[in-house]
């Protein structure tokens, strides 16, 4: 079994050291960052299997909702390789201020 690489870390740290306020994003985000390197999705639909709660996007993009959906999580996944790369974290209005499918 693969799993998956996700590029990177250190976008999450960024979002909530910026900002007190976001910490309470902290532990949901390590865990779905713990979930996602064990995962082994080579399709969108496996992902959609594993997670059902994911918005499969376009040209291998998927947003997930964390930390009961106060926080969303923008990536584009590589398929092939197992690369998630991390496009974008913030809040669901920050969320709703840019387009998931080319942020």
């Amino acid at each position: 079994m693969l799993s998956m690489r996700v590029i990177a870390l250190s976008t999450l740290k960024a979002f909530w050291d910026r900002n007190q306020a976001y910490l309470d994003v902290k532990e949901p985000a390590l865990a779905w960052y713990r979930h996602t390197l064990k995962a082994d999705w080579s399709s969108p639909a496996e992902l959609k299997h594993d997670i059902r709660t994911a918005s499969i996007l376009q040209d291998g993009r998927a947003v997930f909702n964390i930390a009961g959906n106060k926080y969303r999580i923008v990536v584009w996944i590589n398929y092939a390789y197992r690369v998630v790369y991390i496009r974008f974290i913030g809040t669901h209005a920050q969320y709703d201020r840019i387009d998931a499918q080319t942020i």
